[in-house]
C-alpha cells in the first residue's frame, strides 16, 4: 500500500496566516509531501496567491484582486506583518522540496498558469509531473486541458464525486479532489480502478482522518498536516 500524501492546506493554515510565506515555510517545516494554494491574476498580470476574490477578509485593504495592481496588493498587510505573495515567490521558497497543488481560483487563470508551468519546465529544470493544477471551475479546467495537455489536472468538488469523475474523464485529469464527506470506500476504490488519484480536503479532526485513511485515498489536505 502506497503512503498517503500529506498536503498542507494554503500552507499550514492552522499555524500561520493562510497563503502567506510563513504558512508555506511552516508546512515545509512539518514535512509535507505537498502544498495546496490558490491563485488569481491581478490587474498587472502577475499570478498572486490568495484564496478570496477580494482582499477584504484577509488583509487591511478592500477591493477585488483582479482590479488591483501588484504594487497595490503588495502594499497591503495580512495580520500586520505578512503580505500577499506571488506564485514565483512561493516557488522560490519551496524550491522543489515538495510538490505544489495550484488551485485555479480566479477567472482566466488557466492560460497564465500554463505559461508559468511551461517556463519552469523549460528554464528551471522542472517536469510537468511536479505540478498539479486543480479547480472547481469547469471553464478553467477545459481551457487548461486544451492549451496544455501535459499539465496534471485535478477536479475539485464539494457536491458530487460522480460529476468530478465525469469531468476528469472529459478533461483527461489525473485526479479528483472531493470533499471528504463525499467519500466512501467504494467510490474511492472505483476512482482508483479507473486510474484516478483521490486527494481529499480539508481534514482536521483525528477521527475523520483515521476513517478516510482506511479508504486508502492517495492524499489528504489539512490545515494541520502534522496530524496526517
Amino acid at each position: 500500500m502506497a503512503a498517503i500524501l500529506k498536503i498542507g492546506h494554503r500552507g499550514a493554515k492552522g499555524h500561520a496566516p493562510e497563503n502567506t510565506m510563513a504558512s508555506f515555510a511552516k508546512a515545509l517545516e512539518l514535512g509535507v509531501d505537498g502544498i495546496e494554494l490558490d491563485v488569481h491574476v491581478c490587474a498587472t498580470g502577475e499570478l498572486v496567491v490568495i484564496h478570496d476574490f477580494t482582499v477584504d477578509r484577509v488583509t487591511n485593504g478592500t477591493g477585488e484582486v483582479h482590479k488591483l495592481s501588484l504594487a497595490q496588493l503588495k502594499a497591503l498587510t495580512i495580520e500586520r506583518d505578512h503580505y500577499i505573495p506571488t506564485l514565483d515567490e512561493v516557488y522560490d521558497l519551496i524550491n522543489k522540496r515538495c510538490f505544489v497543488n495550484i488551485e485555479l481560483k480566479g477567472r482566466h487563470t488557466a492560460i497564465p498558469v500554463s505559461d508559468f508551468i511551461n517556463t519552469y519546465v523549460k528554464e528551471k529544470g522542472y517536469e510537468y509531473a511536479d505540478f498539479l493544477v486543480s479547480s472547481f471551475q469547469r471553464e478553467e479546467l477545459q481551457v487548461m486541458s486544451e492549451v496544455n495537455p501535459n499539465v496534471h489536472l485535478g477536479v475539485l468538488t464539494q457536491a458530487s464525486v460522480t460529476q468530478a469523475w465525469q469531468w476528469a474523464m472529459e478533461f483527461k485529469a489525473k485526479a479528483i479532489h472531493p470533499h471528504f464527506t463525499l467519500l466512501t470506500e467504494s467510490n474511492v476504490h472505483k476512482a482508483q480502478q479507473a486510474g484516478l488519484k483521490v486527494y481529499t480536503w480539508t481534514m482536521n479532526e483525528p477521527e475523520d482522518i483515521a476513517r478516510i485513511k482506511n479508504y486508502n485515498v492517495d492524499g489528504i489536505i489539512s490545515d494541520y498536516p502534522e496530524l496526517l
